[in-house]
């Protein structure tokens, strides 16, 4: 703060030292901002008021409401004066928290002048709602800011002036104002059907400067925007199919969740009606899905039936290589010196014995102090003792463990260099191979398992260590080492001096001259997170030494400050290998101590006067932060700074930054030597330090579009997309360079070519241990020309760098081939795209250097994803703009477009041993929804470009008839089937004489009083009350006559019936018949949820305009209490008559016989779209069916049968209520709610009573199976047996649930229950029951088809297994007396077998009508009574409405001939019509649930033809954001599909109706009302 107008030097000088301290500790992560911002304003607080010339305002910046970090002054500042001034001060500084490893001012410009032109063309991006609840911060220890290979963040960083006002001016607005804008220019950019039409543009609320949270605002804008909801924008090309018959329902009747009573006072904001948000945030992202995607329709493929991917047609402009062929460059000679030891272990020998006291080794305590000095004659000698302990003091003289060649881990912690070089010099001399690897902090640690394909391809079985490591290492219980995941067993050795056995007089260890024989192996993480060990010859390692010496010009006695890990790479190489090799000082700055203390290797090359300093852009970077006024340092003495990581074209800017801090201390800047390595082929090229005053080597600046093609290009024309690499110098002496193409055979490339670097040396890796296959492809590549013949015999390695020749032969590095991502056809480096991400200001919202970039395969092409760790205290809109801010730069600097940007809670993305990011692990975590984010940001549609394109509806030419001649033409069956004929029953005498049930029942009253009709069970499974036939008669008859004497009714009026499932509601359904006037069963209200269930009932019996209720008394009771009159009005209920009290005294024999075609009752329903209908069932009708169930099921007095089902519609009421009265077998009668209380109640009950046939419905299966799926042993033990079950039918109106069905066979197998036994029944509200496995019809049979086609409404049957295959399940046999046909449910013609088409009826016990569906009366007259366009005009059919087929299968059914099976694919107003293609909602929400083990159920809808998934999370909250897109890939690969918008809410907040079918409608409905409740909703862009 006073940095700015003030003159920091007015502050006394302890007081600017504590701030620079304060200053660092943020940069390393040491304090929060928060913690930052409340030290800085107490430490100035004092001097705010005396100090000269504080000027509190920003002349220069106009601040936008949400521009400072924190609304509202914190309490703990000592005045809002400081605290806002603390606020601007960080604005002013934000622009430097960037890891200079990736910082760029040019990159900078760059960025913000590409967010600059998109700002003119700005869309508003939809924010995701996040619950509030949701991703509470965790707790302090998980807030500390991350430890990290480059979290530095100073934000007072290097930054020059002008880069800083320009991106301060820049700087986009806060969201809310950003919002604002956008909601009042987007009227321009959406069509006239825009749901958001504008008012007047002068009532919008200019923004204040005062800071107001993000929500007000967003709802001032929506006061001030007339919401209308006129035809909503359609996004794609296809019309959305009409909805035919949907009712709906007051918002109060749909089947609200639990969600509702809370969320609906919830939101109201500033008395905008609440749906208005969701909707307006759907319009925003529709404005953005309106901007043209960016390839042009031409790379768009057709789908075709086969549907294969094309590859996008070439640009005609994309760039092409046009120079010659490139020819391999050589290194200068090897130079041979006369005094060259001929092994690394004789140089060592050489030093040990002549100059036993010159230091070798230095190593630094935590605080960066030396701690321990290891002499060359130490070293000597312990490495001496080790070698003889390990050849002959492990195992037995007989049996030594170890043998020469034998491969050993080395575990040691890079803070103890000194034990780590011991060991490995020692192994050099017993000639056992050292495998250095990281120490495993834990079972699970990152990469561990890929740690143990290292050791098991090596064949290690012994590791040596430490005893202070082995310490650490975690035990079991019992104090062993715990067995590592995926690790061979291991045996521990310890090295530490005290352990070892001084050798004896006579023993010398074998040092022969150096031959290709493995000296050690190095490990190598591939791109796929496996990890190899590369193996390195004994001649390689010395070779490689000699060209190191040359190429650095090491001398005798030069002192060495290395930073990087000794125990591989260059840290290895120069560090412990060629420093004893030309005997020089090496000083070890261990990483724990450069966290600790970034200064430190600085002050070491100043105190010791090294002469090379090895480090990494990281290094370089701390070192600039941490650098304090440190007068006195003097790196003069510096001739070499080797930067491990030039080749990082981001290398080039930390260098320059370095370099600018620290030329004042004596920093030649000739001496900087980027260079290039690989694990395979070891040091690539380093540039050799310049002559003093030399011009210093140009730099290349190439076009990144140039490079997406793999051409280098100078840049010319846009400076924003332009990349500055630096040279590495020249290829090491005595080696070959060529540069090939990355994938394909190894074609040489032109010299304009951007490939991989190959090199043959001998001193490079020479295979990967124990793996020959991958070896080959890599370490014996021989290039080949244009013809693609073989350009000579030598072998090359590849190294995994791209790059190219430039002039003077200097090799350039542009990228590796693990960061590279194909989009497209199009290379993309991963490095450059954190950079442009790194580059998009302000970053208070993520660590830097905590980036991850990879790609994943979905749908034939790599996407990209980015990966951060978001500041604790950064806040959801910082993040989102932040976000949104990215996409945009990389879509301008890069034009590729981003699939998923993700944030992620600090500290939680897995680490590599040395801090970076582990990039495998987090890609793994991502694809397995491990990775937690705590923001997500899916653009799928703007960079799925390779979707088949929509399909067009061609306009019906042709006409049926066509298609029916077409069909016979072709050799097509016309689909039909018929069940087989009703025919004349044996018991004939009753059929004649009562020809209805109302007859039949007084008829066994009769005849046979005393058999027991009904058997209703308790929880227990006890019968609580049975009915005879004269016991329900003669109940029937008392109940008639009450309604008689207190309803006063007439003939024909409706009856409704609340009861809950038992013998009451049989009793007063035939009393019902008695009288003559029409039940109506209601399901009675929950009295838990009165307010959503109750409704419902008020619904219905207001539609059916009924007389009065019949009910029990405890519900009367409920239906008149205060509770349900907060839902309903009460005081206008019909007549309540309850039946528990009845007359004692005989009633009158009342009877009033019907007529066929009077009404037996009415089916009241809510269908799976929400609609209420309830269909009229005439007495015929209802005779008819009950015969048809009785032929199909064979069944007779003597038999019993076990019902658990609802009894309030459909087949199941049927079963309930009328089956056993017309057919006399006994039912017995489970509740499905007592299953709640005891699960095994339904099979229990199936096992003591050998029922045969058994009905229950999908929810009961379901309970079943995820309930006592565990428990079978402990059911089979009780001897629960259900070998006795012949056939269990699930009552259903829906396609056959497969998966459940044969997951109940496979689970209760055990327990006897035959894999023939379960079936399905299929009905309709026109028809309740057309399907029914009975018992004569052969098993039904199960088919795959082929989903594409089914798209298409086509029919094509695939093999098992096949790809995009569907598994579908006959729905039954067809009950005697039904046809069924398939029809066109444009044309009403007739269809072939191969068609996808409605399923029409033509049955005796059809319903013979709609009584009325509520509010669309005129709609549904076409379902009854209908004819086709052609074929059999004659025929009466009804519409099912749904779509299915019928296949004629090779069984035999029971008259002999071959069966037609009738497959149900799915309900007509259920599909989703999007591209023009017909979707199944079921389909993709089956896909959705196997996404992720914790996305409980789905449910899947389209708005405005964008595809709403909503998921229900079983899991934590946490893991809400893995699902988003998880489940965005699963659609689109498995359905082609982009998915909108993906909502998780709550388990149980989708509506599903009695019969465990879902209300998709329903659920629709609330989420635009936004009624529930979501933890996360996220608008696909």
């Amino acid at each position: 703060m006073a940095d700015r107008g003030a003159d920091l030097s007015a502050l006394p000088k302890e007081v600017r030292d504590q701030l620079a301290e304060l200053d660092l500790e943020l940069s390393e992560g040491d304090i929060t901002q928060k913690g930052y911002e409340k030290k800085r304003a107490k430490l100035l607080a004092p001097y705010i008021t005396h100090l000269p010339n504080v000027d509190l305002s920003l002349p220069d910046v106009q601040l936008s409401p949400g521009h400072s970090a924190d609304p509202s002054p914190s309490p703990e500042a000592p005045g809002p004066s400081t605290s806002s001034a603390s606020r601007h001060h960080r604005a002013h500084r934000s622009g430097g928290a960037r890891d200079d490893r990736y910082r760029s001012d040019i990159h900078t410009e760059a960025v913000q002048a590409a967010l600059a032109k998109h700002k003119e063309e700005k869309m508003a991006l939809p924010m995701p709602t996040k619950r509030r609840s949701a991703f509470v911060q965790s707790p302090v220890d998980n807030c500390t800011p991350p430890d990290t290979s480059s979290a530095s963040e100073d934000e007072g960083s290097l930054r020059r002036k002008a880069a800083l006002s320009a991106v301060l001016a820049q700087t986009l607005q806060s969201p809310d104002y950003w919002i604002n804008r956008s909601v009042q220019s987007s009227s321009t950019s959406s069509s006239a059907s825009s749901t958001l039409s504008h008012g007047e543009p002068k009532t919008q609320p200019q923004p204040q400067p005062q800071p107001q949270p993000a929500v007000s605002v967003l709802a001032d804008v929506l006061a001030h925007t007339r919401i209308e909801n006129s035809v909503p924008p359609d996004v794609t090309s296809s019309t959305p199919q009409e909805r035919g018959s949907r009712v709906d329902l007051p918002p109060a009747v749909r089947g609200m969740s639990r969600g509702q009573s809370r969320s609906s006072m919830l939101d109201t904001a500033d008395g905008v009606p609440v749906n208005s948000r969701v909707s307006t945030k759907i319009q925003q992202l529709l404005n953005t899905l309106k901007r043209p995607k960016r390839p042009p329709l031409s790379e768009f493929f057709v789908d075709d039936s086969e549907e294969i991917v094309e590859v996008p047609q070439p640009d005609p402009n994309t760039p092409k290589p046009e120079g010659r062929q490139i020819i391999p460059v050589k290194g200068e000679p090897l130079g041979v010196v006369s005094n060259w030891p001929p092994a690394l272990q004789a140089a060592l020998a050489r030093w040990g014995a002549t100059q036993a006291k010159s230091p070798a080794l230095t190593a630094l305590d935590i605080t960066g102090k030396p701690l321990y000095t290891l002499t060359y004659g130490k070293l000597w000698s312990r490495s001496l003792k080790l070698a003889y302990t390990l050849l002959n003091k492990l195992g037995t003289k007989t049996e030594p463990v170890l043998q020469p060649g034998d491969r050993v881990a080395l575990v040691y912690p890079n803070s103890d260099p000194g034990m780590f070089w011991v060991a490995f010099y020692g192994c050099l001399l017993a000639e056992v191979i050292p495998v250095p690897i990281e120490v495993p902090l834990s079972r699970q640690d990152a990469g561990s398992q890929q740690i143990g394909f290292l050791l098991g391809s090596c064949g290690v079985g012994l590791a040596l260590t430490s005893e202070v490591c082995l310490k650490g290492l975690p035990k079991t219980p019992n104090g062993e080492i715990i067995q590592f995941k995926g690790w061979p067993r291991m045996k521990w050795v310890v090295t530490d001096t005290k352990y070892l056995t001084k050798p004896s007089k006579d023993w010398q260890p074998h040092i022969p001259t150096a031959n290709t024989d493995t000296a050690y192996i190095e490990y190598k993480a591939s791109k796929e997170g496996t990890v190899m060990g590369v193996a390195v010859s004994k001649i390689a390692m010395l070779t490689h030494c000699q060209a190191l010496s040359q190429a650095c010009n090491y001398c005798e006695g030069e002192t060495l400050v290395n930073v990087l890990d000794c125990k591989k790479d260059m840290g290895l190489w120069h560090g412990v290998l060629t420093s004893v090799m030309n005997r020089i000082h090496t000083i070890t700055v261990p990483y724990a101590v450069m966290k600790a203390c970034p200064m430190s290797w600085v002050q070491r090359v100043h105190i010791h006067k090294a002469r090379v300093a090895l480090v990494k852009c990281r290094d370089l970077h701390w070192a600039m932060m941490a650098h304090k006024e440190q007068r006195d340092i003097n790196l003069s003495s510096i001739r070499m700074l080797i930067v491990a990581d030039g080749a990082n074209p981001w290398s080039v800017s930390s260098c320059d930054a370095f370099l600018n801090v620290f030329q004042s201390h004596g920093l030649k800047p000739e001496v900087i030597c980027p260079c290039a390595t690989s694990p395979e082929a070891l040091t690539v090229a380093i540039r050799r330090p310049g002559a003093r005053g030399a011009p210093l080597p140009a730099r290349a600046i190439l076009s990144m579009g140039g490079l997406s093609h793999g051409v280098i290009r100078v840049n010319t024309e846009d400076k924003n997309s332009a990349l500055t690499v630096q040279d590495v110098g020249h290829i090491m002496p005595g080696a070959l360079m060529c540069i090939v193409k990355p994938d394909g055979p190894p074609q040489l490339c032109k010299t304009d070519e951007i490939g991989e670097i190959v090199i043959n040396s001998r001193a490079g890796g020479t295979m990967y241990y124990g793996l020959p296959g991958v070896t080959k492809n890599t370490f014996e590549v021989i290039p080949v020309n244009q013809a693609g013949a073989p350009i000579g015999e030598i072998p090359f390695s590849r190294t995994g760098l791209l790059g190219f020749v430039g002039p003077g032969s200097l090799v350039f590095v542009v990228g590796k081939n693990e960061g590279l991502l194909l989009v497209s056809g199009r290379r993309h480096n991963a490095d450059d795209l954190v950079a442009t991400a790194l580059a998009v200001e302000p970053v208070k919202t993520v660590y830097r250097g905590r980036i991850a970039v990879f790609s994943v395969t979905v749908f034939y092409d790599e996407r990209i994803v980015i990966v951060a760790e978001q500041r604790p205290d950064a806040s959801e809109e910082d993040s989102f703009q932040w976000m949104s801010r990215v996409l945009q730069a990389i879509d301008s600097i890069h034009q590729v477009g981003l699939y998923c940007l993700a944030l992620v809670p600090a500290n939680t993305l897995p680490k590599t041993p040395l801090g970076g990011i582990h990039i495998c692990e987090t890609k793994q975590n991502f694809l397995e929804g491990n990775l937690h984010p705590c923001n997500i940001l899916m653009c799928p549609h703007t960079c799925v470009t390779n979707l088949p394109k929509p399909r067009q509806k061609q306009p019906v030419d042709v006409g049926p008839a066509s298609m029916l001649v077409g069909n016979l033409v072709a050799g097509k069956r016309i689909a039909q089937a018929t069940g087989r004929e009703l025919g004349v029953v044996e018991d004939q005498d009753l059929i004649r004489k009562h020809q209805f049930l109302s007859e039949a029942l007084q008829f066994r009253a009769q005849t046979d009083p005393d058999h027991v009709l009904y058997v209703l069970l308790n929880a227990k499974g006890v019968a609580v009350c049975t009915a005879t036939c004269s016991q329900l008669h003669k109940r029937a008859e008392k109940i008639t006559a009450t309604l008689l004497e207190r309803g006063g009714l007439n003939t024909g009026d409706n009856v409704v019936l609340l009861y809950p499932p038992g013998i009451d509601l049989i009793a007063a359904f035939y009393g019902c018949l008695y009288a003559g006037v029409i039940p109506v069963t209601v399901r009675p209200p929950h009295p838990q949820n009165l307010a959503a269930t109750l409704p419902t009932v008020r619904m219905i019996i207001d539609v059916s305009k009924a007389a009065c209720i019949l009910t029990t008394q405890p519900l009367m009771r409920i239906l008149r209490s205060r509770e349900a009159a907060a839902s309903v009005n009460i005081k206008t209920w019909p007549t309540i008559i309850d039946t528990d009290d009845l007359p004692r005294k005989r009633p009158p024999h009342i009877y009033k016989p019907p007529t066929a075609e009077m009404l037996a009752y009415l089916d009241f329903s809510v269908s799976t779209t929400g609609m209420l209908t309830g269909v009229k069932m005439s007495h015929a009708a209802i005779s008819t069916l009950c015969r048809s169930i009785k032929l199909q099921c064979e069944l007779y007095s003597s038999r019993q049968i076990a019902i658990c089902l609802d009894p309030y519609c459909g087949l199941g009421f049927v079963l309930w209520c009328l089956s056993s009265v017309y057919s006399g077998h006994q039912s017995i009668l489970i509740p499905p709610l007592e299953l709640e209380c005891s699960l095994p109640l339904w099979l229990s009950t199936l096992s003591q009573y050998k029922i045969r046939d058994t009905f229950c419905s999908y929810s009961v299966m379901e309970l079943c199976t995820k309930g006592l799926g565990t428990q079978t042993e402990i059911l089979k033990a009780r001897g629960l047996n259900l070998s006795c079950v012949r056939s269990c039918v699930v009552i259903a109106e829906e396609r056959p649930r497969l998966a459940l069905t044969q997951s109940f066979s496979k689970l209760f197998k055990d327990l006897g229950l035959s894999p023939r036994a379960v079936s399905t029944a299929f009905g309709s509200r026109v028809n309740l029951a057309i399907c029914l496995q009975g018992t004569a019809g052969p098993d039904p049979s199960t088919v795959y088809v082929d989903m594409k086609s089914l798209r298409h409404d086509r029919v094509r049957l695939v093999e098992r297994g096949a790809p995009q295959s569907l598994p579908l399940m006959e729905s039954g046999t067809i009950l005697p007396g039904v046809r069924v046909i398939i029809v066109n449910p444009e044309t009403r013609g007739p269809l072939g077998d191969s068609h996808l088409g409605e399923i029409w009826v033509n049955s005796p016990h059809s319903a013979s009508g709609y009584y009325t569906i509520y509010g669309e009366e005129s709609l549904q007259a076409d379902h009854f009574n209908t004819r086709l366009s052609f074929g059999d005009p004659q025929t009466l059919w009804a519409r099912t409405g749904y779509l299915g087929f019928i296949k004629r299968t090779e069984l035999l059914d029971a008259s002999g001939d071959r069966h037609d099976a009738l497959f149900v694919v799915g309900s007509l107003d259920e599909t989703l019509e999007l591209r023009g293609l017909r979707y199944h909602p079921i389909d993709i929400e089956t896909s959705v649930s196997r996404a992720h083990r914790s996305i409980a159920e789905s449910a899947v809808f389209t708005w405005t033809n964008l595809l709403v998934v909503v998921a229900e999370l079983s899991g934590s909250e946490q893991e809400a954001l893995d699902l988003v897109p998880l489940v965005t890939n699963v659609v689109l690969e498995e359905h082609h599909l982009i998915v909108g918008v993906v909502v998780i809410v709550d388990p149980g907040v989708i509506p599903i109706n009695s019969r465990g079918e879902k209300q998709r409608m329903h659920l629709r409905d609330s989420f635009l009302a936004d009624q529930l409740d979501p933890i996360y909703v996220a608008y696909n862009m």
